[in-house]
């Protein structure tokens, strides 16, 4: 089975920590190469330690199923013979209470716009299908209840 990795780094520098007025941004370094400013939300703490120009969690979450559900949705639409121009998803994911009372993620919609080219253009009918089978096919839309564990190195 395929495993996927990511790094994840944050440094006290100066900063007291203590006090809990430390800042929350980090880094995440992924095995291409690719390192992306993370942090947490200001929904969750307050500037100045949370950094707004950075990538929080919940917004990195939402992403990876949006994007997942593109990959998908463009893959089975270039197998289908559909020429797509452009596709952007304006997605949202909603922080609630879940069922045993903890805060969660609890609903992500996706909003995706499809623009085709070409003569031959698909119809609605023809689009929710093809979002449907990119839908059943996301891994990441079936994961977001996956197991979480945590095995500190000591």
């Amino acid at each position: 089975m395929p495993e996927f990795t990511a790094s994840v780094q944050w440094q006290r520098h100066a900063q007291t920590f203590t006090d809990n007025r430390y800042s929350r941004r980090h880094e995440w370094h992924f095995d291409g190469g690719a390192v992306v400013a993370g942090s947490s939300s200001p929904h969750s703490v307050p500037l100045p330690y949370s950094d707004p120009g950075a990538v929080d969690p919940e917004e990195a979450l939402v992403a990876a199923v949006s994007s997942c559900h593109m990959l998908w949705f463009l893959s089975l639409a270039a197998k289908a013979g559909w020429l797509v121009d452009d596709y952007r998803d304006d997605a949202v994911a909603v922080m609630a209470r879940n069922a045993a009372g903890r805060s969660a993620i609890t609903l992500i919609t996706l909003r995706p716009a499809v623009r085709f080219g070409g003569e031959r253009q698909p119809d609605a009918d023809t689009q929710r299908r093809l979002h449907h089978a990119a839908h059943d096919e996301c891994t990441l839309a079936h994961s977001v209840t996956a197991e979480v564990r945590c095995e500190p190195l000591f």
